[in-house]
């Protein structure tokens, strides 16, 4: 039984690093046709081995998707506020940097995850009901701080709005597939890539050195934010960071690591919160739920011990990964890059959602140019989730 559970986390590390790399390959789209698949074709394998594949899928995708948000400007629907202080970094020949950061609050998270696990049970059972009274009222005060922070306010303010407007009115479209990919694909991704096409943005050499990291402000901020945002609907890494930023303010390095340990820990959060109130909030923990139902605690211990091992595998191969991407990226031409990746995007949301889809995309691009040219803080843009949450939780 150990060689078939390595071999399956194996493949689902195989299958982490694909989905990560590729954009709009989300782990939610492979989560569902293994569902399917159990059903018809794989029912003759056992559930714990699916249950397997999926844990380390998750955890090597959650280490491994900043590499096309930093390098080609593709944000993942969770990796979407890399992009700002990645690609930034990637312009002053730094992006080898700007992944190894993730990757650290990635690797940290992994660590936090195993030590508040038993503990976390007890805190999400007491606290469940309280927090769901509060979260409006906190993403408020997010949302004024947002605000009040920026030097032009009034900028600020319209940007937020803006991208709240248009976020109620995307994720209340009837029967659209995946409407984040879209939304958040023209907001932070096309948006950047078509400016960058027309300033011509020349990417220089990249340095391959090793960053310092001071990670206890931002594992901080990562590890009271994550677990909200963990078993609360609506609440995503994009939230968890901006409120773990609020929480310990940090510097743009910082908050880098600080996106990397939010985006690990919300996922293994999420099966922790499966177990102790069966509710599932990411797309591989509703996959596990479908597969063993009631999640006992031995399956529990399995996936915190599958997302360890995943974990560590996955922080040397984004090494690896970030290391080859810093080498070649500046030999091809980056306009051309973006162009090619700028089509890639808009066939993957039109596959995806359909003809609405690319409405969305457009409308959401035009959007993001525009809050882009008020020269406000691009994070003012996760007002297209904040505000429809902060409506979810209200009405």
């Amino acid at each position: 039984m150990l060689i078939q559970l390595l071999l399956f986390m194996l493949i689902g590390i195989i299958a982490g690093t694909f989905t990560g790399l590729i954009p709009g390959i989300h782990i939610n789209l492979i989560s569902i046709f293994l569902v399917s698949a159990s059903i018809s074709f794989l029912s003759f394998i056992e559930p714990i081995y699916l249950i397997t594949l999926i844990t380390a899928m998750a955890i090597t995708h959650t280490f491994i998707d900043f590499i096309p948000s930093v390098f080609l400007g593709c944000p993942d629907t969770d990796t979407e506020l890399s992009v700002l202080p990645g690609h930034e970094l990637l312009k002053k020949g730094q992006g080898y940097q700007a992944v190894i950061l993730t990757a650290y609050g990635s690797l940290f998270a992994i660590f936090i995850l195993i030590l508040i696990a038993y503990p976390s049970i007890f805190l999400i059972e007491k606290s469940y009901n309280f927090i769901q009274t509060i979260i409006p009222y906190l993403l408020i005060i997010i949302s004024l701080s947002l605000v009040l922070l920026e030097k032009n306010k009034i900028s600020a303010t319209l940007a937020f709005l803006l991208s709240g407007f248009l976020g109620l009115c995307v994720l209340n479209l009837p029967e659209v597939n995946q409407p984040l990919l879209p939304l958040l694909t023209g907001l932070f991704g096309s948006s950047a890539l078509i400016l960058s096409i027309k300033n011509k943005i020349q990417i220089p050499k990249q340095k391959i050195t090793k960053p310092k990291i001071k990670i206890l402000k931002p594992l901080t901020g990562a590890l009271i934010a994550s677990p909200l945002c963990s078993f609360l609907p609506g609440l995503g890494s994009g939230q968890a960071a901006i409120i773990g930023n609020l929480i310990s303010r940090t510097n743009q390095k910082g908050f880098l690591v600080l996106l990397g340990a939010t985006n690990t820990l919300v996922m293994g959060f999420s099966f922790i919160c499966l177990y102790v109130i069966s509710r599932t909030r990411t797309g591989a923990a509703l996959a596990i739920q479908q597969i063993a139902g009631i999640l006992s605690w031995k399956i529990l211990i399995l996936i915190i011990i599958i997302s360890f091992i995943a974990g560590i595998i996955s922080f040397f191969i984004t090494l690896f990964l970030a290391r080859f991407f810093s080498q070649k990226i500046t030999k091809i031409n980056y306009t051309k890059i973006s162009i090619m990746t700028l089509i890639l995007l808009t066939i993957v949301v039109v596959f995806i959602a359909k003809f609405i889809g690319l409405i969305i995309l457009i409308a959401s691009t035009f959007t993001g140019i525009y809050c882009i040219l008020l020269k406000v803080k691009r994070t003012n843009m996760m007002g297209c989730l904040i505000i429809p949450t902060i409506f979810f939780y209200l009405m």
